[in-house]
């Protein structure tokens, strides 16, 4: 069992930055491909970027390549989403999401994931 508990959300003017954190309890943490979700109001849940168990190699959907960084340090147990010139459109509730993986990859479908944070609301006024 994995339990994550995402951080640092707000509101922001357009043009600014947050960093995003998702603690994860439990062992072996480093045996998860880690992910972070966003959902807006009547839209579907989208992936927004993935981080392999390594953290070498990372995935990030084309709305926020260039603006957004997705980390981890295995050694705290912590995935991290740095967002920068943020968007009205990057408005949502964002969710961080861990897969079980013996592989070194990380996938950028829901449904892949067994566990899941609550959420936190990252809200960015124009």
């Amino acid at each position: 069992q994995v339990q994550l508990v995402e951080s640092g959300g707000g509101l922001v003017q357009a043009g600014g930055s947050l960093r995003l954190s998702c603690a994860a309890s439990g062992r072996a943490f480093s045996s998860y491909a880690m992910g972070w979700f966003r959902q807006a109001p009547g839209k579907e849940r989208v992936v927004v970027a993935t981080i392999i168990r390594s953290g070498e190699n990372t995935y990030y959907a084309d709305s926020v390549k260039g603006r957004f960084t997705i980390s981890r340090d295995n050694t705290k147990n912590t995935v991290y989403l740095r967002m920068n010139n943020l968007k009205p459109e990057d408005t949502a509730s964002y969710c961080c999401a861990a897969q079980l993986t013996f592989r070194d990859y990380a996938s950028p479908n829901a449904g892949s994931y067994n566990y899941w944070g609550q959420g936190t609301q990252v809200t960015v006024s124009s």
